[in-house]
């Protein structure tokens, strides 16, 4: 019977031996590494798209076109400078006129409302006119609103008449700044503004790409609708001038269209300045050119925005 007790004994101090060495050896886990934290994604950058609208007379038409085709792609101007036809058309956008809005302009556009801009800069008068009916066209069609408060910046180009310098309207009288930048030398009495008598800005900036530049673009789309020199009549003596502005802007364009992202040049072919009766192909011209580049646009655009 002792015996017995004692193997009881000699299992039940085994037994608690046992525990005990599980306690003082326990089962030592490897800890696993947290999952690696996804950056995420930076956003697209902002672009700021300069619109630059070249001069060209009733050619100018065109310019709505291109408008009318960006916005069916849901590219919109943040900033929109024009030069002569293209500071009329780029004034009224900057009002926020849609490109249907600007095509009903131009249709509904008399010609007599505006003909003392309108004659003589289109050959049907050698005469010398202020062109106060363009300011008053332009005035009214923005609402009477100053450069600086229309929805989307904008700047007119202008020529000094005296140092032959560029000058860049961006505030005060819409209409007066508009009639500055289209007043051709020959056709249109100097505008004078603070003293300073200014002409036509085609004579420095056709289409005026490095000004789009100044105003903070970072993507230009360039209108190029200025008619090829060896195509264009000289009949008369404003031909005569309209093919001296047309020879001057090849030379200042090689360099000025270089500096724009994309170039838009709407077939025109021999339209003349004169042609209103020919609007609705000069829109219709816009469109198509713009179209053709369109696919050249959104690549440029998307590389641009890559953070």
């Amino acid at each position: 019977m002792p015996s017995r007790r004692l193997s009881l004994v000699a299992l039940t101090i085994f037994a608690a031996a046992a525990v005990v060495g599980c306690k003082t050896n326990p089962v030592i886990e490897t800890p696993t590494a947290p999952p690696l934290a996804v950056p995420e994604p930076l956003p697209p950058k902002k672009i700021k798209i300069g619109l630059a609208l070249g001069g060209g007379a009733a050619r100018g038409f065109a310019h709505i076109g291109v408008i009318k085709a960006l916005e069916a792609q849901g590219i919109y101007a943040d900033i929109v400078v024009g030069t002569s036809a293209g500071s009329v058309v780029g004034a009224l956008y900057a009002a926020g006129n849609t490109g249907f809005q600007l095509q009903k302009l131009a249709m509904d556009m008399d010609e007599a409302a505006i003909s003392d801009w309108a004659v003589p800069l289109f050959g049907k008068s050698s005469g010398v006119l202020k062109g106060e009916a363009l300011q008053t066209y332009v005035n009214k069609a923005v609402n009477n609103q100053p450069m600086e408060k229309l929805k989307i910046p904008f700047g007119a180009v202008a020529s000094d008449l005296k140092t032959g310098q560029p000058i860049l309207f961006q505030r005060g009288n819409t209409g007066m700044a508009v009639r500055a930048s289209s007043s051709v030398p020959g056709v249109f009495q100097p505008v004078v503004i603070n003293n300073r008598s200014y002409v036509d800005g085609g004579l420095v900036a056709p289409v005026p790409v490095r000004f789009a530049r100044d105003m903070g673009a970072d993507f230009v789309i360039a209108v190029n609708i200025s008619t090829q020199a060896d195509v264009q009549a000289t009949v008369s003596s404003l031909d005569v001038i309209m093919q001296t502005f047309s020879i001057m802007g090849q030379r200042i364009n090689q360099y000025e269209l270089k500096d724009a992202d994309v170039v838009i040049a709407p077939s025109l072919g021999k339209m003349a300045g004169n042609d209103f009766a020919g609007r609705n192909q000069a829109i219709l011209a816009g469109e198509q050119a713009a179209a053709q580049v369109m696919a050249q646009i959104k690549q440029k655009l998307e590389a641009k925005r890559r953070p």
